[in-house]
């Protein structure tokens, strides 16, 4: 007899929401209630796209051009799903990836402008259009977030970090637009307040959505 499905949650939001945390809580409640559980990051996940993602990151030379950039976002997350997460969902083990394609739409799409559709095709020829069954999007006000990465980064960030307020406000608006048109399969979720209480806010979606 097979093992039933797996299944496969994103955490997404923009910078300083607490994805990390948050999905480390979840994988630990999950794995409390007896399942596997793998938890990765986009991009990243298999050596691969791990070395994608220092060439992204990294804040030497001058950087990609918005195309380049969801070239390399894309061919990582084609490697990620191919090699990582569709293997562990086929054997019953649920997926916790920090990131997944909808940072592509916000950050490459709203941030940096490319269209939705093109982001959508790149996805489609890479990971064969493959989509969270529940994506999780962690939201706090601007001043929030700045004041975390202050904390945690002591003021310098990597190479999208650093980009300036306006382009991360357009990714705060292209991430809440996607939560709108796909209700289904977004959980919009108030980051603000200690770990615990956050982390309490997300098992109470996953009950109502997932069994």
């Amino acid at each position: 007899m097979s093992n039933p499905p797996g299944r496969f949650i994103a955490l997404e939001g923009g910078e300083g929401v607490g994805k990390s945390t948050q999905g480390r809580l979840l994988a630990e409640a999950l794995r409390g209630r007896g399942l596997e559980v793998v938890t990765t990051r986009e991009p990243g996940g298999t050596p691969g796209a791990e070395a994608i993602r220092a060439m992204l990151l990294s804040t030497e030379g001058e950087g990609w051009g918005a195309r380049a950039e969801a070239l390399l976002f894309a061919a990582a997350r084609a490697d990620h799903v191919e090699k990582l997460i569709r293997p562990a969902i086929a054997r019953g083990a649920w997926v916790v990836c920090d990131r997944f394609v909808d940072s592509s739409r916000a950050y490459q799409g709203g941030g940096s402008g490319l269209s939705d559709a093109e982001i959508l095709d790149l996805h489609r020829i890479g990971s064969d259009g493959l989509f969270p069954d529940l994506t999780i999007l962690l939201t706090v006000p601007s001043e929030v977030s700045a004041k975390r990465l202050a904390m945690r980064d002591g003021g310098v960030g990597d190479r999208i970090e650093s980009r300036g307020n306006d382009y991360h406000a357009r990714v705060a608006e292209a991430f809440c637009g996607f939560a709108l048109t796909d209700p289904a399969r977004f959980a919009v979720i108030n980051a603000e307040g200690s770990p615990e209480a956050v982390h309490a806010r997300v098992l109470n979606e996953l009950a109502g959505r997932l069994p």
